[in-house]
């Protein structure tokens, strides 16, 4: 279960958290490929550093998914959907202009079969 956070927040959002964030692309073969990096914004979208594989991945497959994890144990994880492009003269930089995003708290485990609490809205499609 996941709480939805309005596009418009995800930057606060994000700033609240305070480990980096990692970007999740698709190589050729559909196998995740994951970088942490750093992300600012500018113009409308996040910009991260980035290397071959990422920007290649890019090049190809422009959907990515990036996740921020919580500053405690039992935070939310911040989960964004993005579309990503490698900035044109800047082989090493990626704008990545966010679709979608939730906070996440980990699935209930054996001990908690409750699930994770009264805070927990479902997703919709």
């Amino acid at each position: 279960m996941s709480i939805p956070v309005d596009l418009e927040a995800l930057r606060d959002e994000l700033a609240a958290h305070e480990r980096p964030a990692y970007v999740i692309t698709a190589g050729d073969t559909g196998g995740p490929h994951l970088v942490a990096v750093y992300l600012t914004w500018a113009d409308g979208a996040f910009v991260a550093g980035c290397g071959r594989h990422t920007a290649a991945n890019l090049a190809e497959r422009t959907e990515v998914s990036v996740v921020v994890p919580p500053n405690e144990p039992d935070g939310y994880s911040l989960i964004f959907d993005a579309t990503g492009e490698v900035v044109e003269g800047e082989e090493r930089t990626v704008r990545l202009t966010p679709v979608k995003a939730v906070l996440h708290r980990p699935a209930a485990g054996p001990e908690d079969a409750g699930g994770c609490g009264h805070d927990c809205a479902p997703l919709g499609s």
